[in-house]
């Protein structure tokens, strides 16, 4: 009889044990555990740790809380001033509602990367090149609008979306190539122009403050001499002194103008030869 009962015992022990390691489950951490029973969802959400269900009659299926890092691909489109771009961006999203992420939705990654190219292609059509290259800031936050209203009926949440690359057609780089070329020759020309300016209202300040001291021009002269013979090269300078060059223009304005020449005068005209007298004698 002991024996019988030892068995029995041992036999339930060992089923027990059958049992707890057929039901017995393990959630980690980042995940969350749906129950299924006979096909039904149940309410509860099992949390991380171990959990046990009814073997053969519940089903627990896992669903990952860690935010997704999704690339998207490159979707080609044309943009509002007709250029043929490409486009590609990432997505980062997580799952907020276990339940609603099994139930709604046969596969919510898969829903979702599908949702992301949609809306990127739906993003290059509404915007300018333009917008695409410097304003995507805002066209990040467009397009995660986009995708995270449906997301919301998935469970879904959408963190942030990043446009990653915008890839433009040869002949449009040549032609951005060339016009910020010319934009920069443009700026340079101003700041050029805008510093001859500059230069010629100093200059002319100088002028007038050299003028009002005739010797501050000599030393203005004996500076650029010094200058020059700093330098290691075979540059000859002659310095002239200014005052000669006003003392020479004075004593040639004070010279008296030459008198004019008298004028020949015109020669006399010969004189007659007489004429030969004729006498007649009378017979």
């Amino acid at each position: 009889m002991v024996e019988e009962l030892v068995a029995a015992g041992a036999g339930l022990v060992s089923a027990a044990v059958v049992y707890v390691a057929a039901a017995a489950r393990v959630v980690k951490q980042y995940e969350r555990g749906v129950v299924f029973r006979l096909g039904k969802l149940r309410p509860a959400v099992r949390g991380p740790g171990l959990t046990l269900i009814v073997p053969g009659i519940d089903r627990l299926r896992k669903v990952n809380m860690q935010i997704v890092t999704m690339p998207v691909p490159g979707q080609e489109g044309i943009t509002r001033d007709n250029v043929t771009v490409r486009v590609d961006a990432v997505v980062y999203f997580r799952v907020t509602s276990p339940a609603e992420a099994v139930v709604r939705v046969e596969d919510y990654r898969f829903a979702v990367s599908q949702m992301a190219q949609t809306s990127l292609r739906s993003i290059i059509g509404k915007s300018e090149l333009d917008d695409l290259l410097s304003d995507r800031e805002k066209l990040n936050q467009g397009l995660e609008l986009m995708i995270d209203s449906p997301a919301v009926e998935w469970g879904v949440t959408i963190d942030r979306v990043e446009i990653k690359d915008v890839s433009l057609p040869e002949t449009m780089k040549r032609s951005m190539a060339r016009q910020a070329e010319a934009d920069r020759e443009r700026r340079a020309r101003v700041i050029n122009a805008d510093a001859e300016l500059q230069a010629s209202k100093k200059l002319a300040e100088a002028a007038r403050e050299m003028s009002e001291q005739p010797a501050a021009l000599q030393l203005r002269l004996l500076q650029t001499v010094v200058a020059v013979a700093a330098e290691k090269n075979s540059t000859l300078v002659l310095p002239f002194p200014v005052e000669l060059l006003r003392f020479l223009e004075k004593a040639q304005q004070q010279l008296p103008a030459p008198a004019p020449a008298p004028a020949p005068a015109p020669a006399a005209a010969p004189a007659p030869s007489p004429a030969p007298e004729q006498g007649g004698g009378q017979s």
